[in-house]
């Protein structure tokens, strides 16, 4: 009787290594990136835009206290002039883990605080004063309020924020950096990413890397684009 039982040959049995070694290559590789987004909690904000339940990035409060920034001026409620007003959203993920832009970036202290039922909306008080690009709830929605039509850039916002901004660095967390905008991703310098008009930005610091996921929003409320002043959702 013969036997089915037979060895690989000589050639074949070298090769069992290198598979393996590819698959593990591979299997490693695979994970510096997540296919799905880390699942939070959210609610509704005052501006009719989920609200995730994770830590700001870093704190409002490091903004300019009014001096212009990169050309871009701080104006008083009686000054200020809008006749270009867009939304961008902006996900941030933190080694895998989600953050988020806080409430009240580009707004100077006092900020007027407008309690909700769905959470507080920052605006420009009496005494304040706000930049052209600024954040009104700390659900990602960074509105460009200017007196004209201009394309800025993420790199701008930051500055406004006083928070650093580079391909190894975002605000307080530093590691390798990837940008995507409206699903693709960006190569170059972070800063220079634009903030166009109902775009849809992902920052990513260190691994592993989320993989894209696009962000419906709608701004509801009296912060719609083409007004020249902002107030929260009814309620």
């Amino acid at each position: 009787m013969t036997s089915d039982t037979s060895t690989p040959a000589p050639g074949a049995r070298r090769l069992i290594p290198l598979v393996i070694l590819a698959a593990l290559t591979i299997a490693s590789g695979a994970t510096a990136w997540l296919s799905s987004r880390p699942t939070v909690t959210s609610t509704v904000g005052p501006e009719g835009v989920a609200i995730y339940s994770v830590p700001d990035l870093a704190a409002a409060t490091t903004t300019r206290v009014g001096q212009a920034v990169d050309g871009i001026t701080c104006q008083s409620q009686a000054k200020e002039v809008v006749k270009y007003h867009v939304h961008i959203h902006v996900s941030i993920f933190v080694y895998g883990r989600e953050e988020r832009l806080p409430a009240g970036i580009g707004i100077t202290r006092p900020a007027l605080i407008e309690k909700t039922s769905t959470g507080d909306f920052y605006d420009v008080g009496l005494y304040d004063c706000l930049y052209w690009l600024h954040t009104h709830a700390a659900d990602g929605i960074i509105h460009v309020e200017a007196p004209a039509r201009q394309v800025f850039t993420l790199g701008e916002f930051f500055d406004i924020w006083r928070q650093p901004l580079s391909t190894r660095r975002v605000g307080p967390v530093t590691g390798p950096v990837v940008v995507f905008e409206n699903g693709q991703r960006r190569q170059g310098d972070p800063r220079d990413t634009p903030l166009l008009a109902h775009a849809n930005i992902q920052i990513d610091v260190g691994t592993p890397v989320v993989a894209y996921h696009p962000f419906s929003f709608t701004v509801t409320g009296g912060c719609g684009e083409g007004t020249n002043s902002c107030s929260p959702s009814a309620g």
